[in-house]
């Protein structure tokens, strides 16, 4: 960041990425040699596609509290968060001991065991819609068992999800994917309740299920209003489908989830990322009625496999880290911490007088180049990306890592001083580029 003017800076964005590009990878020599070597084995090197920006992530050697440290010797404050599956950070002592004594008493254990029964109930008491719930392992698996829960017990077969939502890797609608599940999928737009509920009534009896985010998570952390999503839940009580609220990355956001917050209760709801306790996590659940078809004592039971659904190891993290870590007066303050971030940093960045919006609610939220707010996931296609590529990698520079897409998320274990050193590199380098920024968001909208 030093060495040149902020004027040579600013020339033109494919002038400022190549000079962030070049002092990105001269930094970075052990990350590119990993990525290479991994490219050998795995395509693109990478086994996770979210995880790969270029010109290459650079390999975490480890992490502790809010930070991880690269294998180059690079520091960084942690606001990725793994997505929100990080919420109680890299090591909390507390997790750390209860998974230590987990190991001392056998893995795969094949059998019910002491404590899947009662990190179920805790999340029993916790959400509002959860008067049963299976476990699997991950947020991916629940949302497909969810909507095949509801096509099987509707018996019928349509999907209404929202435009460039995401709810899995099969499962996923920006765009055409062609590894998508085949369900019969129909779209509608996110916050628009006039469209949704037409779209609901239209559908009538081949609807089986409405599927959304409480609020957008991957599409860029924006909420769903309170009117749009009691417009959900009138129009498929009205018409015999199911309502799932995705709640995968939201139920972190409060003591009961957004579910909880609205005080909406949808048919089901699926679970997944932090409440893993930093382990491999899924989880749906929701009316007894549903949910109790799979009981295996029942003649007309339907099966449901996963050797891993409740492995010790995630029941005993998952239980630990809800029970005695993110009780629900813990959920509450962090929520309220994160909304007091989000403002303040807001303000700063609004002063800026830029194309630039933060989005979200809570420990969640999300950096948008746009001239307003925007209240559904944003076109790609729309998007000036290398401006979020260019920030990016500034921010990396000053040691800070959140997701290449604008995401960023708060931990437990983040202080005030992390928060402040945040805001600070965000504005400072918001405010360097600044020319830049208003030069080719017109360009781009143009």
């Amino acid at each position: 960041m030093t060495g040149t003017t902020t004027a040579n800076r600013n020339l033109d964005l494919e002038t400022a990425l190549c000079d962030a590009r070049s002092s990105y990878v001269a930094a970075r020599p052990k990350s590119q040699a990993c990525f290479e070597a991994a490219k050998a084995v795995m395509p693109g090197g990478n086994t996770r596609s979210v995880l790969h920006f270029g010109p290459y992530p650079f390999t975490v050697a480890k992490g502790a509290g809010a930070r991880i440290w690269d294998v180059d010797g690079h520091t960084y404050a942690d606001f990725l968060g793994e997505y929100t599956a990080g919420l109680y950070g890299h090591s909390n002592p507390i997790i750390e001991d209860a998974v230590t004594h987990a190991l001392q008493n056998g893995l795969t254990l094949g059998g019910p065991n002491a404590v899947d029964a009662k990190f179920a109930q805790l999340m029993c008491d916790r959400f509002l819609a959860i008067e049963r719930l299976r476990f699997c392992n991950s947020g991916t698996e629940a949302n497909i068992l969810s909507l095949s829960a509801a096509r099987a017990f509707t018996g019928r077969t349509d999907i209404l999800v929202m435009d460039r939502s995401y709810h899995g890797g099969v499962l996923t609608f920006s765009g055409d994917s062609p590894l998508n599940l085949p369900f019969p999928i129909h779209r509608a737009t996110y916050n628009n309740a006039t469209e949704v509920v037409e779209k609901i009534h239209e559908l009538g009896d081949t609807l089986a299920a409405v599927l959304v985010e409480p609020m957008v998570g991957a599409g860029g952390a924006i909420p769903g209003t309170h009117e749009f999503l009691q417009a959900l839940r009138d129009a498929t009580q009205a018409t015999g489908a199911m309502l799932i609220f995705d709640e995968v990355m939201t139920s972190r956001l409060t003591a009961g989830g957004l579910q909880g917050h609205h005080q909406i209760k949808p048919d089901l709801a699926t679970f997944g990322k932090y409440l893993g306790g930093g382990l491999t996590f899924g989880a749906f659940g929701g009316r007894a009625d549903i949910m109790d078809r799979f009981d295996p004592e029942r003649a007309d039971a339907w099966g449901h496999a996963g050797t891993f659904n409740n492995n010790i190891l995630t029941m005993t993290a998952g239980h630990t880290g809800l029970e005695q870590v993110f009780t629900p007066q813990v959920a509450d303050t962090f929520f309220n911490r994160g909304n007091a971030f989000r403002s303040t940093l807001k303000a700063e960045i609004d002063a800026l007088d830029l194309p630039v919006q933060i989005t979200g609610l809570g420990s969640m939220m999300a950096l948008h180049f746009a001239q307003d707010t925007p209240s559904a996931p944003p076109d790609s296609a729309r998007t000036p990306s290398g401006l979020h590529e260019l920030i990016h990698l500034d921010m990396m520079e000053r040691g800070q890592f959140y997701a290449r897409r604008g995401m960023m998320n708060m931990s437990l274990p983040m202080t005030n001083d992390d928060l402040d050193r945040f805001r600070m590199a965000l504005t400072d380098t918001l405010e360097a580029r600044a020319p830049l920024v208003r030069d080719t968001f017109d360009q781009s909208t143009a």
